[in-house]
């Protein structure tokens, strides 16, 4: 049979029970000595009583007078039955310096020999004591009466018995224990409605699951990867894990500062600040892309926020490269469809026996083809670039928007520095252009110039050497001059927002830039539109021609876009069948 073991008491029953039981004793300590101090103070004012009162009888001249007398007790009872009525003492006793009584309550008392101290009397002293006489325990006082010689004829006793000062004290302890046991009852109620709210906030749990909830809550915290980060109600950081530091680029002691002081980007800063929820939000750090979730977390008032950071740069990227892909692949499917209606062309022309025109309108196209890979490669020959702008050149197409190549291009292969990855410059240089064809698109001329070089000239960089050169210009409707910082922020754009939001490719162009210390502008093209220039440092002097560009401005571009269209994406005589 098993013994169940009994669960040990919550932390709130437990501090209960420890301060229910620190009242009562407190309670009971305060209550015993307050008797016993009473009681103390009692006796003290009922020994101070009877010295009252014989004194005053010593005083007296009757007494002295009737002392004198050949019966003293004839005139002395009478008179000590009176004081004593009045003055409210249990007994008033005058005897001779023998201390045979002359008076006492009882009657029958008188002539006997008194019961108590006397020496210290007879020596003209008055004093006081606790004695047991012949009405039981008293409060007594002793004085002398003494003649105009100062000789003691008699003396004088005055007393209140214990039993009366107990029945004095009887009626404080009662009034004492109410009040001690209103003390009691309020100080349990209000022990048990602060523990109660304990409970609620440690959900009834003991110390013991207190300690190993912390345990496991700082064991999960810091083993999650994605960023975590509370705040509380004044949006100062409350809490935050390794993943939510990394993420953040926030070193040392973060804990109690306020989100505005940890100098984040601006719309990060925003979306933190912000009282409602934020739902799968991307924002960007100055080398990071963070999807951002914001919960406020209230209970009847605002307490704070829980945060939640994902890393998805990578993912970005990936996502960049995978639209790419998925141009590449749409013009592929273009080129196919063109390639079959030129097949069908020259096999017409074969059929009707015209073999020679058929042979030369096969040798034109590819010649077309192979003349808009040759000046692209020519003038680029970093194999990444030239890929990259083969297929926005066939994108473009298919949009309606010319994609050409400056003339004053000219980038080697191997001039990149090990430091400047692909992706980087597909990130830089895929978005400009897509950002180009977009606001070029629907203008007359339809058109983007892409220009690329090193500029051995160039100064601006850490490196004090060679820099890379990007420029892409459209013939768009342009950047307001008063917009030329805002639109490299994320969320900023003139253009209707789509399915997967606007405002974030010109953001990660910066973003890519200020990580490899470069330099971004937005500037008027010549003839409308906007000209975007980024400039990226080579770390040193770089072997190769640097292009016309190093002048400043661009020459004329070379018309690869009717080729790019005839070869790659075709308006030529298939066009869409």
């Amino acid at each position: 049979m098993r013994i169940p073991v009994p669960r040990p008491r919550s932390l709130a029953g437990q501090l209960f029970g420890m301060q229910a039981v620190l009242i009562a004793v407190l309670v009971a300590g305060y209550a015993l000595f307050t008797y016993v101090s009473d009681r103390s103070q009692a006796e003290d004012a009922a020994g101070r009583q009877a010295v009252a009162v014989a004194r005053s009888v010593a005083d007296a001249p009757s007494v002295r007078a009737a002392i004198g007398t050949a019966a003293p007790s004839a005139a002395l009872q009478p008179y000590a039955l009176r004081v004593q009525r009045d003055t409210g003492v249990d007994f008033v006793t005058i005897m001779d310096p023998r201390g045979i009584r002359w008076t006492h309550p009882r009657p029958d008392q008188i002539g006997l020999h008194f019961r108590g101290n006397i020496d210290r009397a007879l020596r003209g002293e008055t004093f006081t004591e606790t004695f047991t006489g012949t009405l039981g325990a008293s409060v007594r006082a002793v004085t002398p009466v003494e003649d105009d010689d100062r000789r003691v004829i008699g003396l004088v006793s005055a007393g209140i018995k214990v039993e009366a000062i107990s029945k004095r004290v009887q009626g404080q302890v009662t009034a004492l224990l109410a009040a001690a046991a209103g003390a009691l009852a309020l100080g349990a109620f209000g022990t048990y409605v602060i523990n109660a709210r304990l409970r609620r906030h440690t959900h009834g749990m003991n110390a013991a699951e207190l300690s190993h909830m912390h345990d496991y809550h700082q064991a999960a915290l810091h083993a999650v990867r994605e960023g975590l980060l509370m705040l509380d109600g004044q949006y100062r950081v409350a809490l935050i894990n390794d993943g939510g530091r990394e993420l953040l680029g926030v070193g040392g002691d973060v804990v109690g500062r306020s989100v505005a002081d940890l100098g984040l980007p601006a719309p990060l800063t925003g979306a933190l600040l912000a009282s409602g929820p934020r739902v799968d939000e991307v924002l960007l750090t100055a080398d990071r892309v963070l999807v951002v979730n914001t919960s406020p977390v209230s209970g009847g008032e605002r307490r704070g926020t829980v945060v939640t950071l994902r890393d998805v740069t990578e993912l970005q990227s990936l996502m960049g490269e995978l639209d790419s892909e998925r141009g590449f692949t749409q013009a592929l499917r273009s080129q196919a469809h063109e390639a079959a209606n030129r097949l069908h062309t020259v096999v017409s022309l074969i059929e009707l026996g015209r073999a020679e025109e058929a042979v030369d309108f096969a040798t034109a196209e590819l010649e077309l083809a192979q003349t808009l890979t040759d000046q692209v490669v020519s003038a680029v020959g970093e194999p990444v670039l030239a890929a990259l702008l083969l297929g926005k050149t066939a994108q473009a197409n298919e949009r309606g928007v010319e994609l050409v190549v400056s003339e004053d291009s000219s980038l080697d292969d191997g001039l990149l520095p090990a430091s400047l990855s692909a992706r980087d410059l597909v990130t830089i240089l895929g978005n400009l252009i897509d950002n180009a064809v977009d606001a070029a698109q629907g203008s007359v001329p339809a058109r983007v110039t892409v220009t690329a070089f090193t500029d051995h000239t160039d100064h601006t960089d850490h490196t004090g050497g060679s820099s890379l050169v990007l420029r892409v210009s459209d013939t768009g409707a342009g950047v307001d001059p008063a917009h030329t910082e805002a639109v490299f922020r994320r969320g900023f754009s003139t253009k209707p927002a789509g399915p997967g939001g606007r405002g974030l490719g010109l953001a990660l162009v910066r973003q890519a830039v200020h990580r490899h210390d470069g330099t971004l502008s937005v500037t008027a093209a010549d003839g409308g539109g906007a000209l975007f220039e980024v400039r990226l440092g080579l770390g040193g002097d770089t072997e190769g021609a640097a292009g016309p560009g190093t002048a400043g401005t661009p020459g004329a571009p070379a018309r690869t876009g009717p080729a790019g269209r005839a070869a790659v994406g075709g308006s030529s005589s298939g066009g869409d069948a």
